[in-house]
């Protein structure tokens, strides 16, 4: 920080008086220093002023930025290179480092071996209406705005706010990293921002590998709103891991992704990976919250994922609620763990629209629930609308081996000609539990692929299975849910969700009260904000009947 002679005098004068008085005198100390970067500036300059603006980041780098100072880079101006903000810079959540664009428009960070903007090992950092542009090495390795934290004592950083940003061009759009000993950041939010064209994943935090018997999260209370996740294609040569993803939380406890969208993501993923990408999901996770997202036209380039929302490994008392997913490539929802160690559990999906999912994958059906242990898992006022897709037919939910106290209740389940449920041998009861769903098949016979057996009806189905009975007496039903968009709604847009709107009084109190039978929060609201009655219709929306 510059200061001048007779400022440098005066705050002696003041300490020195404060010393000899009463130790309630507050020292003096001098305001933040703001700094300004301009093409028009020199690197000789002072930069505390747009007159006195430096022209490079190269300049900036050289400064130390303290508690309280601002970079400011000229709106509409392009600047090439890395801004890092490192250990011993920033550091105070109640008097951040703000990092953002003068004047009008947004400066642009071009960055091309690095990230545009680095934070490491630090936090009480602020970063504002910047586009941050990547290329060449920055594409193949980095987070265009770039969080991670080294420490070795499993420090939390405090307060990250990103907002008002577009980045592309790299390996991540933005990454928040921590390494073992649960080191990383907290208290971190990315808002009103776009994350687009990059290679592996619009925006990521990850830490270190998961231990059920120690769980370790690497970062807390993160919060994700109104961040778009588009166009991030996946690299055709990565054959070991998934690629393409939009919005990915990982090694975290206690986030939110709200109000946010993925599309068009994974175009280019390999075919031989392992796995595939997803539009929003979460693994190695605990207390996280999916609610009030899109997420559409998510591709895969294998014959795994390319889903709209997933649960992943090692997920624990989680949500995922008020959401559309549609014309995706895999399932519009799933939940899912490799992991045999009980650390998947306790999640909840429910109030959800899926429609026109499966497009490549029909098999994996609108939700798909398999791995090898999936314990306690709720699913309940999802409507699921599965019409025939480019590559077939497929379920409205598929089950496979591995689950444990999953419950599926009050649900509108809708196919094309396809089996509603298709699942294993050895899926009893305790296993998984179908009480008080609709089953309407909108073309073809009404079937249901079971344990290696088809069932035509419903009273077939729930005599030889047990499912669908509650408190001893028969439940589910199999009427027509006259969507206001037809049998088959086929959803092109968020704005075409009224379209599995039931229009007629028939799913009026036919689900179940989930609170009185068996203790579950019903939720007050469905997936369009109506509120929903006792007992509460079947599917994700109140019915529209007209007088």
């Amino acid at each position: 920080m510059h200061r001048t002679a007779a400022m440098t005098a005066l705050a002696a004068a003041i300490i020195v008086a404060a010393g000899s008085a009463c130790t309630d005198t507050p020292h003096y100390a001098p305001p933040p220093a703001t700094y300004y970067v301009s093409p028009g500036g020199n690197d000789r300059n002072s930069g505390t002023s747009p007159g006195e603006a430096w022209r490079t980041l190269r300049r900036a780098e050289g400064t130390a930025l303290e508690p309280g100072n601002r970079l400011m880079l000229q709106g509409g101006a392009r600047f090439t290179g890395t801004l890092t903000v490192g250990k011993g810079e920033a550091g105070d959540a109640d008097r951040p480092v703000v990092i953002g664009s003068y004047g009008t428009g947004r400066a642009t960070v071009a960055a091309t071996d690095g990230p545009g903007i680095s934070v490491h090992d630090t936090a009480g950092v602020e970063i504002r209406n910047l586009a941050v542009t990547g290329k060449d090495g920055s594409y193949l390795r980095d987070g265009g705005i770039n969080l991670y934290s080294d420490l070795p004592d499993g420090k939390k950083l405090d307060h990250v706010a990103v907002s008002g940003v577009e980045v592309s061009g790299f390996r991540a759009g933005i990454a928040i990293g921590g390494t073992g000993g649960g080191s990383g950041f907290e208290n971190v939010t990315v808002s009103r921002s776009e994350l687009h064209d990059n290679r592996d994943v619009g925006l990521l935090t990850y830490g270190p590998d998961f231990d059920a018997a120690h769980p370790t999260y690497a970062h807390s209370r993160i919060r994700i709103v109104d961040v778009a996740a588009y166009h991030n294609t996946g690299d055709p040569a990565s054959t070991t891991t998934h690629s393409g993803n939009g919005i990915v939380l990982g090694s975290v406890r206690n986030a939110t992704v709200r109000d946010s969208h993925a599309h068009d993501n994974g175009t280019r993923a390999a075919a031989e990976a392992p796995a595939g990408p997803v539009g929003i999901w979460a693994y190695d996770a605990t207390g996280i919250l999916l609610e009030h997202n899109t997420s559409y036209r998510n591709h895969t380039g294998s014959r795994v994922d390319g889903a709209g929302f997933g649960l992943d490994s090692n997920v624990s008392d989680s949500t995922v609620q008020y959401n559309l997913a549609f014309q995706n490539d895999g399932p519009g929802y799933y939940a899912y763990t490799s992991k045999r160690n009980g650390a998947h559990r306790d999640n909840t999906i429910r109030y959800n629209v899926s429609a026109d999912n499966g497009r490549k994958l029909p098999a994996k059906g609108a939700l798909a629930v398999y791995g090898k242990d999936v314990r306690s898992l709720d699913v309940y006022q999802n409507t699921l609308v599965m019409p025939h897709s480019p590559n077939g037919r497929g379920p409205a939910i598929l089950l496979r081996a591995g689950l444990s106290d999953v419950t599926v209740r009050n649900n509108i389940l809708v196919t094309d000609d396809a089996p509603l449920i298709v699942a294993p041998k050895g899926l009893a009861s305790r296993n998984v539990l179908l009480q008080g769903n609709n089953y309407s098949p909108a073309s073809g016979a009404w079937s249901m692929d079971w344990a290696g057996h088809t069932y035509a009806g419903l009273d077939a189905w729930r005599t030889a299975t047990g499912q669908e009975r509650a408190g001893g007496k028969p439940s589910g039903t199999t009427t027509d849910p006259c969507f206001a968009g037809g049998a088959l709604p086929r959803i092109r847009s968020a704005e075409d969700a009224p379209l599995v709107i039931p229009d007629c009084a028939a799913p009026v109190g036919a689900g179940l009260d989930l609170h009185a039978l068996f203790a579950t929060d019903p939720g007050a609201v469905d997936y369009f904000g109506k509120a929903v009655g006792t007992p509460p219709p079947v599917g994700a929306a109140v019915p529209s009947v007209k007088d």
